[in-house]
């Protein structure tokens, strides 16, 4: 029987690494395998430069997308040969490049991911699919979300209101209602402060646990200040990052205050975090039953997650390991995915979430 096996790749606006997700289509869709290759160092210096201030030399941006081409082959390869596959099992790569700048709403919107899907197909030998965003854009929608059309292939039930919560830097929904068009947004800031904050002051790239902030005090007045943003009064579709909610961000809000214990910012946040979704989540009516499942780093977060317990008492908070797609690589599997509708000419976009005008099948085809 022909192999139907598809490998999706992301690498995130983190820039820690790239997340593999090898996902077989025969039936249902079934996650086989799954790997992690943490970013090199000179990479995501170059990378996170690039995204601070946005300028660059062309031939700066022209190495970067190479180098970033030669990363992805050579982790797909490596991937290949641990799992001991033929690169002619693979049906095809579904990639979504590094993301540099998004900009959907600018008198000409584009966005721009680099890394050289010919380098990718030409040194793995499997045809590769990349570039999804600007098809749909290219029909009037925001390029983005791309994962709430794979949340609602995967996840949507029926008889339930499901609502796939993915913490990442930034957090973002997708509401599956039933006999209701697909909705997905981001509503607030995920794991960045957080991150960038206990980098700051402890010299760690993420609080593990959550044990620092377990360690502070809520300080409410603060938390209310964190609220009070424009953003929140947004209607969707909306979508934001480290653009808006950043350290000078963040410092501005916290000029209002005497200074706060370190390890009280780091609590506050956390709980800015929980209520921004929270908030979201109490504006969607329902007679159905409720399921919040969490993916993305915040899913590994215990403090997030005990007050998502705790503050939707009427939903039932579980995660997406729960119901068979591991949280870490729940965004890898949606490439793998959109390259399977790409392959197969399926339309991948939803107009209700990107505000195109039309669906359509998303990615360029890089044969191998």
């Amino acid at each position: 029987m022909q192999s139907n096996l598809y490998l999706g790749m992301m690498s995130g606006t983190s820039l820690d690494g790239v997340d593999l997700a090898l996902i077989d289509f025969t039936q249902s869709p079934k996650l086989v395998a799954a790997d992690f290759v943490p970013m090199p160092e000179d990479l995501r210096t170059d990378l996170s430069q690039l995204l601070k201030t946005g300028e660059s030399s062309l031939q700066k941006l022209g190495e970067l997308d190479h180098r970033l081409g030669l990363l992805y082959a050579d982790v797909v390869n490596h991937f290949l040969a641990k799992q001991k596959l033929k690169p002619s099992q693979i049906q095809a790569i579904g990639c979504h490049g590094q993301t540099v700048w998004h900009s959907p709403n600018s008198p000409f919107p584009f966005t721009m991911q680099i890394g050289d899907m010919n380098i990718v197909a030409a040194k793995t030998g499997i045809t590769t699919i990349g570039d999804f965003r600007r098809k749909d854009m290219a029909v009037g929608g925001q390029g983005a979300p791309l994962v709430p059309a794979f949340h609602q292939a995967i996840f949507a039930k029926e008889d339930q209101l499901t609502v796939v919560l993915n913490i990442g830097g930034i957090s973002n929904i997708s509401v599956l209602a039933p006999h209701q068009a697909t909705i997905g947004y981001d509503v607030g800031v995920g794991n960045a402060l957080m991150d960038v904050w206990i980098e700051q002051h402890q010299q760690q790239r993420f609080d593990k646990d959550a044990e620092w902030a377990k360690s502070g005090q809520l300080q409410p007045e603060l938390l209310a200040q964190l609220l009070d943003e424009p953003f929140f009064t947004l209607p969707p579709p909306k979508s934001t990052g480290r653009e808006l909610f950043n350290l000078n961000w963040l410092a501005q809000k916290l000029a209002a205050f005497p200074p706060f214990k370190a390890e009280d910012v780091q609590r506050t946040l956390a709980e800015f975090t929980v209520q921004s979704v929270v908030n979201e989540l109490q504006k969607l009516q329902t007679a159905d039953k409720k399921v919040l499942l969490v993916c993305g780093g915040g899913a590994r977060n215990p403090l997030l997650m005990a007050r998502f317990q705790t503050l939707l008492s009427d939903w039932q908070v579980a995660t997406t390991t729960e119901y068979g797609l591991d949280i870490d690589y729940v965004e890898a599997a949606a490439f793998a995915w959109l390259a399977y509708q790409r392959t197969n000419n399926l339309p991948s976009n939803l107009p209700s979430v990107t505000g195109a005008t039309q669906a359509v099948s998303l990615g360029v085809i890089f044969p191998k």
